[in-house]
């Protein structure tokens, strides 16, 4: 029989041998490597749809009736702080440009839509500063300035988005680990309970000069199944959970959402992910629960 062939055979043996421990253990895994590949995902969709947001620092609104000078000094002073280096760019929208993307964000409303005209909207000037830190400055710079409205950054509900996110993002983390931790002692006793029921074979296997590792790996591979086992499950939870996501989104009216969205790659880079965790937890976990009956 050659080596490969013994110790295929030897962890489907130890599996079998400890089923409700080795189920146990697998579940958990596939549980709490669901919530962490879940909240990743999370975060990529959060990530995805303020992407445009973080894009325009500030937005300038001008009276829907300023004149075009006015309207071009705001756009000299803007020339002016790229040139100096304070802006990285702008782009200037016109009335018709608004009535555009007011249509678009109000589509379910088709009243609201038709009894609204490009002349009483405000043509802007959407800036990205150089510098983040800059934006409230620059903003606080144009409040003034003749024709123009107001200014509107997006800083504020983005931190609150982002803030929401870090407070859901370290809770689900945090679930995870302790489930993580779980599953781990998990595999850990059940790799113990079966060195325990096999302590004489291993004794005899040592006294004919079997080395150590020829004795871990069955134990090893039984710990790197139930941890592969167990993310292949959770990979297919988050790619549920993904199509989920996605399909709510297609379907949402909401024009909140029209920036969110996920990608088959998000699923897939997530996915091989907690794959390698899985395989980590299952093996390390081994390694440790066999260093009571095996010298290190």
């Amino acid at each position: 029989m050659s080596r490969l062939s013994y110790f295929v055979r030897e962890t489907l043996i130890s599996l079998r041998r400890n089923l409700l421990m080795t189920i146990a253990g697998i579940l958990t895994v596939a549980v709490s490597l669901f919530l962490f590949g879940g909240i990743l995902l999370f975060q990529r969709l959060v990530d995805h749809g303020t992407s445009r947001w973080k894009e325009v620092k500030f937005e300038i609104f001008m009276d829907p009736d300023a004149p075009d000078t006015q309207i071009t000094d705001v756009r000299e002073e803007l020339d002016a702080l790229r040139a100096s280096g304070a802006v990285e760019s702008y782009e200037y929208l016109t009335k018709q440009d608004a009535y555009e993307e007011f249509k678009r964000i109000f589509e379910d409303e088709p009243a609201l839509v038709e009894n609204t005209t490009p002349d009483i909207l405000p043509p802007s000037y959407r800036v990205v500063p150089t510098d983040v830190e800059d934006t409230e400055v620059l903003a606080d710079g144009f409040e003034s300035k003749p024709g123009v409205k107001k200014v509107v950054t997006a800083q504020e509900i983005i931190d609150r988005i982002l803030g929401i996110t870090r407070w859901v993002r370290w809770t689900f983390i945090g679930m995870a680990v302790i489930l993580l931790a779980s599953s781990s002692f998990l595999i850990m006793n059940t790799i113990r309970l079966a060195t325990f029921a096999r302590r004489r074979e291993i004794e005899v296997m040592k006294l004919v000069g079997a080395s150590n590792s020829f004795v871990r790996i069955p134990f090893m591979a039984e710990g790197l199944v139930q941890g592969a086992i167990g993310a292949g499950f959770a990979v297919g939870l988050v790619y549920a959970l993904k199509v989920v996501l996605s399909s709510h989104l297609d379907r949402s009216t909401d024009s909140l959402f029209r920036d969110f969205y996920l990608t088959n790659g998000d699923a897939i880079g997530i996915g091989i992910l907690v794959l390698v965790i899985g395989a980590a937890i299952g093996v390390v976990a081994s390694a440790i629960g066999l260093r009571r009956f095996l010298d290190a």
